[in-house]
């Protein structure tokens, strides 16, 4: 996988630390491109957490409308700027506690925020990790939190930073959920999947 994606990232835009903790909160049901239309008009004109507090909640849904729960997520966006400005002094904590304590913050986005921004071995998992986990016989489990874990275990250490962006970017384009690309998959030889062959 790492031959195939050496420099493994998020596709989502941003430029700083808050930016992205936003842009993985609208994430949620809603694809990378989609988010990226509605953060680069929204972070154009608040790019921070103090300007996005005072841009206000009304104005935030007007950015984002075009996402799934956009008024659920733009309450959470306003909150957790506010949180952030007057709590934190603008920077995004680093401690889990911290970062699941803020509206509309979970385990995974936590995860993507500690991975991504601090460099820690974290892996999030969503739809597209939790469906190459257990297809490939990788680290299967019924839930993401035990794929996490199962993952978090045999995953070497030389790749956990990077085990994250590396399963995402093969679910989203190689593994994928309808009709995945099982002819030109790199994990074909080791994939445990039973119908890879009629894929």
């Amino acid at each position: 996988m790492r031959a195939a994606i050496p420099s493994p990232q998020t596709e989502l835009h941003y430029q700083s630390a808050f930016q992205l903790l936003v842009a993985v909160v609208l994430s949620a049901q809603s694809t990378d491109r989609a988010v990226n239309l509605c953060t680069d008009s929204l972070f154009a004109q608040a790019p921070d957490a103090k300007s996005l507090w005072e841009l206000g909640e009304d104005k935030i849904r007007t950015h984002i409308q075009r996402l799934g729960l956009f008024r659920s997520k733009a309450r959470y966006v306003h909150a957790l700027a506010g949180i952030i400005w007057q709590q934190y002094g603008g920077e995004v904590p680093a401690q889990r506690e911290a970062l699941e304590a803020l509206p509309g913050v979970g385990r995974k986005t936590a995860n993507v925020i500690l991975n991504t921004i601090f460099g820690e071995p974290t892996i999030a998992v969503d739809t597209h990790i939790f469906r190459v986990a257990n297809r490939t016989g990788l680290a299967p489990g019924k839930t993401p939190l035990a794929v996490e874990k199962r993952l978090l275990e045999i995953v070497p250490g030389e790749f956990l930073r990077d085990a994250h962006h590396l399963l995402i970017l093969h679910g989203r384009y190689t593994c994928t959920a309808r009709n995945p690309h099982c002819q030109t998959c790199p994990l074909r030889d080791c994939c445990l999947w039973p119908d890879k062959d009629r894929a």
